[in-house]
This record gives structure tokens, sequence and C-alpha cells, in this order.
């Protein structure tokens, strides 16, 4: 998800200050200044709540207007191993790290999420 976010941030302690609020957040990938005053943020990340994200910034530099969200059209497919017909499992046996092989299980150790 991609959204462009109007602040009003006049010097580039502002600017930074946003920025650093802005890339703290949970899921956001990427953060750029646009626009000709360099009052624009663009923010780029998955799972990011744009009204929260405002209202965070409302709260901590200035005034802040949410202009755009649009979808990002690069999704990503999950792993091969599900076209294979085996189920994924986060962990392997490694000689030292468990003393069971991972695939000799039908779960996932530790409990899956």
């Amino acid at each position: 998800m991609k959204m462009v976010i109007r602040v009003h941030m006049t010097c580039d302690k502002c600017r930074s200050k946003a920025m650093g609020l802005v890339a703290s957040v949970h899921g956001v990938e990427r953060v750029e200044i646009q626009g000709d005053d360099r009052d624009c943020l663009a923010v780029v990340g998955d799972g990011v709540d744009a009204a929260n994200l405002t209202a965070c910034l409302r709260k901590k530099v200035g005034s802040a207007e949410l202009l755009t969200v649009e979808a990002v059209g690069s999704e990503k497919k999950p792993a091969a191993a599900s076209e294979t017909g085996e189920a994924s499992c986060p962990q392997q046996w490694y000689p030292g790290y468990y003393s069971w092989p991972g695939g000799a299980y039908s779960y996932c150790y530790p409990y899956s999420m």
C-alpha cells in the first residue's frame, strides 16, 4: 500500500522528526519526501493504518492531511513448498539445534501462530 500524506514541515528538524516517526511504525518499508515545497511524505508499507498514521503525525508534528492511498501491484507469492505438497515448517533439523528432525511431526514446533 502506498499513501501520500501532506504534513506542515517548515524546517529540516520537522522533516527529520516526521520521517523518524513514520519509519518507526510497524509495517513501513520506505518513506520519501515529495512535493515542490518538500511537504509531502510518501509511505510504502504493508499493513499500515493510514488514518492512524495521519492522526499520529498531527499529534506529534503538526497539521497533516491524507492525500492518496493506493495499492501497490507487486504482490509476493508464497514459498514453492506449497506447490510440492509439503507443509511449510520454518524450523528444520540441524545437528545440535534440536534432537529430532523437523519433518517427522505434522505441526511446527514451537507453537505455530
